[in-house]
């Protein structure tokens, strides 16, 4: 296989997609983007794929592809919708696609990319949230790689690399967590937190839900569900401790007491890099991590009882079958209506405490339809007791 990675960029006007053209700008010899895809953002869309000469964008919104395609120059061809986005994840120009679509919409692709040969770089946590087992089990099948794009897992990933024995030797996945901005602030004064304050992140810059989520820490939640699927490991052993400073980015503990890390700078170029260039590294010029100039490095347990949203996705995972999907979708009700001023903040993970009370998962976590049918009736739950509260 060539060095050079032919990429799918599924998400290119949002956070990660945007870092991943700044990857693909510094790193032309080893990326090539092959098709762009967003869901709005016309005007963005269009710059991109001129400046990286595509021949394939994707406008999720069908209402926008005729102000595209204006945009465009003769000879790029406009797909649209979903059945667009697995079309371009199904490219045979492509090997590798970088999924970044935040929600639900990224699961159908994500299964395109596999069943046509393609690796998967994944940022969008929510596909193996609701799908994990399924996806896992096809990418082995139709022997692909499943490369995490979120800086977390990417850490976990790099650890577990650096160890011969993999994940039959690990103790405890330890992912990090910033705390969010409101890792200080009373249990009491949480019901008046606005939503200016839950998009202050005081590390990252990254879109409107998975900003809330990391305010929420159901992002946190995701994530260790995301792990559990990506590296094989029972949710007994991925814990979470809060690091203000997100300089670890994660942690394995193996089982002679070995803890390996995993630092940089926290910017989301890195694990993008990583992603794209495995096994190799690569300079990407990118800034580097001075050990001498960093403060002191903190970690501490999660406040459990503050924020339900660790102890609500753990439960999900041992429950298994189609709960994290339920999970998922519950907490995406929630936020939307957060966002829409119609809850409190606390409201989220009260939503999702009462689905979880109101229906019940089906164990089968192997077949998309099912899967999708429990999304679709947590988000039918979810909505009734928003309207009722």
């Amino acid at each position: 296989m060539s060095t050079r990675r032919r990429v799918v960029i599924l998400g290119s006007t949002g956070s990660i997609g945007t870092s991943a053209l700044k990857v693909a700008r510094k790193l032309s010899d080893r990326m090539e983007v092959v098709a762009l895809a967003a869901r709005t953002r016309v005007d963005q869309l269009a710059e991109q794929a001129r400046e990286f000469g595509v021949r394939h964008v994707c406008i999720a919104d069908p209402s926008r592809s005729g102000e595209l395609v204006d945009l465009l120059p003769p000879g790029v061809r406009v797909h649209v919708g979903d059945e667009g986005l697995c079309e371009l994840a199904a490219l045979e120009e492509a090997d590798m696609v970088l999924l970044s679509i935040i929600g639900t919409g990224g699961l159908r692709p994500a299964l395109c990319a596999i069943e046509h040969g393609k690796d998967l770089a994944i940022a969008s946590k929510e596909v193996l949230v609701m799908a994990g087992e399924l996806v896992m089990a096809r990418a082995r099948e139709a022997g692909v790689k499943v490369l995490p794009v979120d800086s977390e897992h990417n850490a976990i990933f790099q650890c577990l690399h650096a160890n011969p024995g993999g994940a039959a030797e690990v103790n405890r996945l330890i992912l990090t967590a910033s705390g969010g901005p409101f890792l200080r602030t009373p249990r009491e004064q949480l019901r008046d937190v606005t939503l200016e304050q839950a998009l202050r992140h005081p590390t990252w810059k990254m879109g409107r839900k998975i900003t809330i989520d990391c305010a929420t820490l159901f992002n946190k939640g995701l994530e260790m569900i995301e792990a559990r699927h990506l590296f094989d490991v029972p949710i007994e052993r991925v814990e979470v401790l809060v690091h203000p400073q997100s300089i670890v980015h994660s942690l394995v503990e193996f089982k002679d007491g070995s803890l390996l890390a995993q630092l940089s700078c926290s910017d989301m170029c890195f694990p993008i890099q990583y992603a794209v260039t495995f096994p190799q590294r690569v300079d990407g010029h990118l800034k580097q991590l001075r050990l001498e100039d960093l403060c002191d490095l903190h970690f501490e347990r999660p406040r459990f009882e503050d924020f339900p949203a660790l102890n609500l996705a753990r439960r999900a995972a041992q429950l298994g079958g189609t709960m994290p999907a339920i999970f998922n979708a519950a907490n995406e009700e929630a936020v939307l209506a957060f966002v829409e001023g119609r809850i409190s903040f606390p409201g989220i993970w009260e939503t999702v405490q009462k689905v979880y009370e109101q229906i019940t998962p089906h164990p089968d976590a192997m077949n998309l339809e099912t899967i999708l049918a429990d999304d679709a009736a947590a988000r039918d739950v979810a909505r009734h007791i928003l309207a009722h509260d």
